[in-house]
């Protein structure tokens, strides 16, 4: 049983009635001064403090989300522009080389046809040296004959017919 219902507890000469007077009497001074409302303000305050730095941390975040999302969407365009520089790299390869085909083609089709007049050239100016040469042989023996039967002086009308017709088969 609790020692409120004692009549030795309400004596004054009972210390733990002083003692409990005393307490009651504190907390009826700190309620007159405001003390519970200002512990009280101070709770809100904190809380608010708290609460506002939930906020920013909530804001912070959704501006960080925002900015991993913008980061993203470039990175995605960055990779489709790289793609896409590539694609167009290979391409242009690919043209270049079949340029470059083309022009060593004409380059050696330019070359040949180059070759085969060089040679044909100097296939002519041999057949016209050899034609020449042997005019000139032919020319030297008629003479050599002609003067031998200038010499000898005689005439042969087969021989005389043989040398007319070295002129007119050489060219």
């Amino acid at each position: 049983m609790p020692h409120v219902f004692e009549a030795y507890f309400w004596n004054v000469s009972n210390p733990e009635l002083w003692v409990g007077i005393g307490l009651v009497l504190f907390f009826a001074i700190l309620i007159a001064a405001g003390v519970p409302r200002l512990v009280a303000g101070q709770l809100d305050a904190k809380a608010n403090k708290i609460q506002a730095e939930l906020d920013e941390a909530a804001r912070l975040r959704a501006e960080a989300e925002a900015l991993l999302a913008q980061i993203r969407a470039e990175k995605a365009e960055a990779d489709a522009q790289a793609k896409a520089m590539l694609a167009a790299a290979e391409a242009d390869a690919r043209l270049m080389e079949a340029d470059a085909k083309v022009r060593l083609e004409e380059a050696l089709t330019r070359r040949q046809a180059m070759a085969e007049r060089r040679i044909a050239s100097a296939e002519a100016q041999a057949t016209a040296e050899v034609k020449a040469a042997a005019a000139d042989v032919a020319a030297r023996a008629a003479e050599t004959i002609l003067a031998a039967r200038i010499a000898g002086a005689k005439s042969d009308p087969l021989l005389d017919d043989a040398i007319a017709q070295i002129g007119t088969r050489l060219n």
